[in-house]
């Protein structure tokens, strides 16, 4: 009897490992696809703050042109 509580302790053990490592391995993938969406919004927002910089520097230009025509 002792044999058998010794293997059901063992399978018990391996299993709980297993599953420490899936749900390790999941954690990861989550922490990397949310490093990814971060990366990605972060890169739309350098754009979009470009592109209102180029905004604003067009329409200066374009305002310092009408001024030069007077």
């Amino acid at each position: 009897m002792n044999g058998n509580n010794y293997s059901i302790v063992e399978t018990r053990q391996e299993f709980t490992e297993n599953l420490i490592n899936v749900l390790e391995e999941g954690a990861d993938d989550l922490t990397l696809a949310d490093m990814n969406e971060e990366s990605a919004n972060m890169l739309a927002l350098q754009t979009r703050q470009q592109l209102a910089t180029n905004s604003l520097s067009l329409a200066s230009q374009a305002a310092q042109s009408v001024l030069s025509l007077f």
